[in-house]
C-alpha cells in the first residue's frame, strides 16, 4: 500500500510506509555522556484558547511525554524552546509547568533541568529589572528541586549596552545560585530577538565574553548549551572551558558528530531533536557507552536529514514538526498546539517529516501514523 504525499513543485508522489518501527526498549541512564531532551508541550485540544490568550495545556499528556523519556534513560531539559516558551508558552504556564515536572521526576528518579529566563517581564526593562525576573525563576527552580539553565534573555539583550553588562548579570546570579546551572546561549536563528547577545554582532567578541562569564565562576557552571548550528565554533568553545565544565550540544544540525567527539573531547547533549528521536538517539548513545563510536554513528547519522529538516529556517518553528511527529507516533491524540502553531509549517513540510521519520522507524504504530497521515492529507484536501 502506498500513501500520496504532497512534494515541493505542487506535485505529488507515492510513498510506501515501512511495516515495522526501529526496536528500541526502556533502559537505564547512559555511563558515558549526560543527555537531555528538550520537551514538548501537549495543548488541550478543548479549551476554549486563542492564540494570544495564555496557554491552555494537557497536563495528563504532556507528564506522561516525559515519562517515556526518561524510561528510555533521557534526561528532561524542561520549560525550554521546545516547551513554546515565549512563543505560545507564557511564564505563568512554564512555573506551572516546572512545578509539575520536576515533582513527576522526583517520582519517578527522572533527571531533570529546568529554563531561567524573564519573560514574565513584558515591556521595555531595566538591568535591575532584569536581574530581579531572573532571580524570581531561579528561586523557583531550586525550590523544586532541579537543575537551573540559565537562558538567553530578550529582554537582557535589549536593556544591555555592552559586554560588561552581560558580565555583571551573570556574575551576580551565578555568585546566587545553590548548585552549578548550565549556560545557555541560544543563536538569533532560533529567535531574532537574542540578535547581538553576549554585547556583540561579531561571534567571536561574543564568545570571549562568554568564555569570561564561566572562567569568572567555574565552580558555579556545571556546563554550558550552545546552540549556534555551527559544529566548529561548538568544539573550539569547548577547547577552551576550564576544567570540570562540560559542554552540552545544542546544534540539531551536526550532533552525532559533536557527542562522538574527538581525540581532544567531546560534547554531551541538549537537544530538541531527542524528542521525537528519544528511543533511537537512547540506543545509539548505549552503543558508545560499549566505547564503539562506530556503531553510534551507524545509528544516529541517517537522523541527521530529518533533524535539519524539522530545524530549517525559519529555524524557531522546528517545534511544529516535532508536535507534529509525536501525534504521528501516538504519544498525544491531536495536532494541536498552544498559540496555534500548528500552522507554523507548510503540507509538503508534513509530508516530508513524516517520509523521513517513517523511514527511520520513529513511529511505534505504522499503520497509526499512516492513518494520521491521511487523514490532514483529507483536510487539506489530498485524496488517496
Amino acid at each position: 500500500m502506498t500513501i500520496r504525499l504532497p512534494d515541493f513543485k505542487g506535485g505529488f508522489r507515492a510513498y510506501e510506509p515501512r511495516e515495522s518501527p526501529f526496536a528500541a526498549t526502556p533502559g537505564t541512564p547512559f555511563t558515558s555522556r549526560t543527555v537531555f531532551s528538550a520537551a514538548h508541550v501537549v495543548a488541550d485540544p478543548f479549551a476554549d484558547a486563542t492564540p494570544d490568550s495564555p496557554a491552555a495545556v494537557d497536563w495528563d499528556a504532556t507528564l506522561a511525554f516525559r515519562r517515556h523519556l526518561w524510561s528510555h534513560g533521557l534526561g528532561v531539559a524542561e520549560a525550554m524552546d521546545t516547551a513554546q516558551r515565549g512563543m505560545g508558552l507564557d511564564w505563568a504556564g512554564a512555573a506551572e509547568l516546572i512545578r509539575r515536572s520536576a515533582a513527576e521526576a522526583k517520582s519517578v528518579g527522572g533527571l531533570i533541568a529546568c529554563g531561567v529566563g524573564t519573560d514574565q517581564l513584558t515591556g521595555p526593562a531595566t538591568l535591575d529589572e532584569v536581574r530581579a525576573a531572573y532571580e524570581e525563576q531561579l528561586a523557583l527552580v531550586e525550590e523544586s528541586g532541579a537543575q537551573a539553565i540559565l537562558m538567553a534573555s530578550r529582554a537582557l539583550a535589549a536593556a544591555a549596552r555592552s559586554p560588561e553588562d552581560y558580565l555583571e548579570v551573570y556574575g551576580h546570579l551565578l555568585r546566587q545560585a545553590t548548585e552549578p546551572v548550565v549556560l545557555h546561549w541560544l543563536g538569533p536563528m532560533f529567535d531574532p530577538a537574542l540578535e547581538g547577545y553576549w554585547g556583540a554582532g561579531d561571534l567571536d567578541a561574543a564568545t570571549d565574553t562568554f568564555l569570561q562569564v564561566i572562567a569568572a565562576h567555574p565552580d558555579k557552571v556545571d556546563g554550558i548549551k550552545v546552540s549556534l548550528l555551527e559544529a566548529r565554533r561548538e568544539i573550539d568553545i569547548r577547547r577552551r572551558l576550564p576544567q570540570g565544565v562540560r559542554c552540552y550540544t545544542g546544534d540539531d544540525f551536526n550532533y552525532p558528530e559533536l557527542i562522538a567527539g574527538d581525540d581532544q573531547g567531546f560534547s554531551h547533549a541538549l537537544l530538541g531533536i531527542f524528542d521525537p528521536l528519544g528511543p533511537l538517539a537512547a540506543q545509539a548513545v548505549r552503543v558508545l557507552d560499549t566505547g564503539d563510536a562506530k556503531g553510534f554513528r551507524e545509528l544516529l547519522d541517517p537522523t541527521v536529514e530529518l533533524s535539519r529538516h524539522l530545524f530549517q529556517a525559519p529555524t524557531r518553528f522546528y517545534k511544529t514538526g516535532v508536535v507534529f511527529l509525536a501525534w504521528l507516533a501516538g504519544h498525544q491524540s491531536h495536532f494541536t498546539m498552544v498559540g496555534g502553531l500548528q500552522s507554523a509549517r507548510s503540507l509538503p513540510h508534513f509530508a516530508r517529516a513524516y517520509e523521513l521519520a517513517d523511514g527511520l522507524g520513529l513511529f511505534p504504530d505504522p499503520k497509526l501514523a499512516e492513518e494520521r497521515m491521511k487523514n490532514l492529507l483529507s483536510l487539506y484536501g489530498v485524496t488517496q
